[in-house]
């Protein structure tokens, strides 16, 4: 009996030891993917900035990636790639693309709303409208939602291309659209701003007004959405925050000049550039510039990209600009030889980016070195979709073009 107890603790002591070891490699695995994904679920958790960052690699459903516009996308880009396929319009695209259930969203001078497929650049569908369209598509609920310079807003089915509904505001719309879900839960509210001198928030499923909110000059970039709040820079020099459950003003923040760019909002911070050569992040709750940065001596009509701990802009001084997100000062800048418009995408350790000349580039987000670049030959204002490894990007020209992996 004694070698049958000893042989039984032995037998307990072992499982013991199996089971211990296997939650410490759980412990471990959980705390290495946690480190692996700098900080996203932290920062798209507790309400903070619901869909802010494009937690799948396999979409970017609006301009700059999620509702907070801060222009990350999930996972990563190649060191080296390849042009997959391109697509001709009948314009010039100024327009961004958005890419969703396995289709690529762009609008054109031509006043078409394109749907292509991502794999191939084959159209699936497009549609007329009466003006250009140089605003981003926004694709929710199995509708595309984007502005057109014929001053209506569209919603179009995503699948189909039917016209489900459109809303006239009283100017052109130039910057994309954003959501968020309506009070009750039970619907989704479309926020975009007009050259009218308003916001707008329509209900996505009627296409009527919920609510409009004036300001003082026209709205040139596409609201920011987090914490129960829109946030967005006019041509007022204004920084608005507008609460979404009523339209009514929560704050106002001046900047000194007017703002063509679309703002970013992130944990309680908004990060704009304005005509004034000033890239600034603002503090909301105090309504107070935490910081500024002046190292571009031409204005910035890009949109920031801001990653885990620096902010990446581009700037009509011909440069790709990088700084410390918490202090605004220079991390590295990167020369191009045209005004960078388009607004950059930080990817892993990587950060794309379109030129006006005519060039696109894949920097190293650590120092700013070019990586790889791609000569298209006529200015790249519109800002890349990053999905699946891959980058979509419009051009003067009048291509859409998407570049991959080399294989």
């Amino acid at each position: 009996m004694r070698y049958y107890y000893a042989a039984m603790r032995v037998m307990i002591m072992t499982i013991l030891v199996v089971v211990i070891s296997v939650a410490v490699c759980i412990v471990l695995a959980v705390m290495i993917t946690s480190r692996s994904e700098p900080r996203i679920m932290d920062e798209v958790m507790e309400g903070k900035q619901p869909k802010m960052i494009a937690t799948s690699t396999s979409s970017w459903p609006m301009y700059r990636g999620g509702q907070g516009l801060i222009g990350r996308a999930a996972g990563n880009l190649p060191n080296s790639m390849k042009l997959a396929w391109k697509f001709k319009t009948g314009g010039g695209i100024k327009s961004s693309p958005a890419i969703d259930d396995g289709l690529v969203f762009i609008g054109s001078n031509d006043a078409n709303i394109y749907t292509l497929d991502f794999e191939t650049g084959r159209q699936v569908w497009s549609y007329k409208t009466g003006g250009a369209v140089e605003a981003a598509p926004c694709a929710v609920d199995g509708l595309v939602v984007v502005g057109s310079s014929d001053n209506f807003l569209y919603a179009l089915d995503t699948k189909k291309g039917n016209l489900k509904w459109k809303y006239e505001t009283g100017g052109e719309i130039l910057g994309a659209a954003n959501w968020t879900r309506a009070a009750d839960a039970q619907g989704t509210l479309i926020l975009v701003g007009s050259y009218d001198y308003k916001l707008h928030c329509v209900d996505s499923t009627s296409g009527k007004a919920v609510w409009t909110y004036e300001t003082g000059n026209f709205i040139n970039g596409a609201p920011a959405v987090g914490e129960g709040m829109t946030v967005f820079g006019g041509c007022d020099a204004m920084i608005h925050v507008v609460s979404l459950a009523d339209g009514n003003m929560v704050k106002q923040i001046d900047t000194g000049s007017f703002i063509a760019a679309s703002a970013a909002i992130l944990e309680g911070r908004v990060y704009v550039g304005n005509y004034d050569n000033v890239f600034m992040c603002a503090d909301i709750s105090s309504g107070k510039i935490l910081w500024e940065y002046k190292g571009g001596d031409c204005p910035f009509f890009s949109s920031p990209a801001i990653g885990q701990n620096v902010v990446v802009i581009g700037g009509r001084d011909k440069r790709v600009h990088c700084v410390g997100r918490n202090d605004g000062k220079k991390v590295w800048t990167f020369q191009t030889l045209g005004e960078v418009d388009s607004s950059p995408v930080i990817c892993g350790d990587k950060v794309v980016v379109g030129s006006e000349d005519g060039r696109v580039y894949v920097l190293r987000l650590s120092d700013g070195s070019k990586v790889w670049s791609y000569e298209i030959g006529q200015a790249v204002t519109s800002s890349p979709a990053v999905a699946n490894g891959m980058v979509v990007v419009g051009s003067d020209d009048g291509y859409v073009y998407a570049f991959g992996a080399k294989r």
